[in-house]
């Protein structure tokens, strides 16, 4: 099995948003990164993308090379029979990535690791009819990946126990954080929390209890603030003062499952989705969201410095 320091060549699958990001941060640490998709439009987008991209990690100090090689493109997927490591971003249905997987086999080394960026499918459901399973596991990001430094990282009933630590070594080099999750779940750890507090988000608008707006401001405004810096564990320690975490769950921990009783299950009717798009549209009336986008990446910017310097 070759060790990580013999990585030195990535696959990219895919020239979304989050492949074009992959391929951004990958190729600012030196390595040489080779994007492939089936569309061929994708290779216009990968310059504008990947200089933007470089620019906010110069200012962040992230990357080892001070002008880092354009990633190359392709549309043949053989042109990854060079790599030593793909992140695979395909479209997030079982069947696409069970072919893509497939066809990858017929290109690179059996020795190449395949981390899959899936945000909800399972790695063993990835790995059902792989040759060598055993190299194939989930690396999930948060988008987009070159800002958000987590990455979880989810094995799959075959994956080799190597294979996790050469991934999560490899994905430290590139100043990841990252994350285990023992078990597989649907939607791994980060978006079943997420999707937790979506779902209470909905229903409260769904009810009526307040509109997307004031939905959007109380989290962004509110709890969003703390959770930038620490998360809910550790939150609620502070909180419970002097007695710290177990003060916490003594005092008010009854006041927590009130409210878990409370929590809806909404569904995405066309009537909800109406009024939640509408509510987003009113968020963006004095902005479009290109400007949007820039405000989101600069303000990330300085909450990851705000982290870095802080030891958060």
């Amino acid at each position: 099995m070759r060790g990580t320091q013999d990585i030195q060549t990535v696959g990219i699958v895919g020239g979304g948003i989050i492949g074009l990001s992959w391929a951004s941060l990958f190729s600012a640490f030196g390595f040489q990164t080779h994007v492939y998709d089936p569309n061929p439009m994708v290779s216009a987008d990968i310059g504008p993308f990947v200089r933007d991209a470089w620019a906010i990690m110069a200012e962040l100090e992230l990357g080892t090379v001070s002008d880092p090689e354009l990633p190359r493109f392709s549309s043949d997927l053989a042109s990854l029979n060079i790599v030593d490591f793909v992140q695979e971003n395909g479209p997030d249905r079982i069947e696409i990535k069970q072919q893509t997987i497939q066809s990858l086999e017929q290109v690179v080394r059996p020795d190449v690791i395949i981390a899959s960026s899936t945000s909800s499918l399972l790695a063993s459901d990835i790995q059902r009819g792989a040759r060598h399973a055993e190299r194939i596991l989930v690396a999930h990001p948060m988008n987009p990946p070159h800002m958000v430094p987590m990455v979880e990282l989810v094995a799959g009933k075959l994956t080799a126990p190597e294979i996790i630590d050469r991934a999560e070594a490899l994905y430290q080099r590139i100043e990841r954080v990252t994350v285990r999750v023992k078990k597989e779940v649907v939607g791994h750890l980060a978006n079943r929390l997420t999707s937790a507090l979506y779902r209470e988000a909905v229903h409260i608008a769904a009810e009526g209890i307040a509109d997307v707006e004031d939905i959007d401001r109380a989290i962004s405004y509110g709890p969003g603030m703390r959770w930038a810096l620490m998360g809910p564990h550790l939150t609620y320690h502070l909180g419970g003062g002097k007695g710290g975490y177990r003060h916490y769950l003594d005092h008010l921990g009854a006041t927590q499952e009130a409210r878990w009783q409370e929590h809806g299950t909404p569904e995405l009717t066309e009537a909800v989705k109406n009024m939640l798009v509408a509510g987003v549209d009113r968020e963006l009336e004095s902005q479009d969201e290109a400007t949007l986008v820039k405000r989101r990446d600069a303000a990330l910017a300085q909450v990851f410095k705000v982290k870095k310097t802080w030891g958060f």
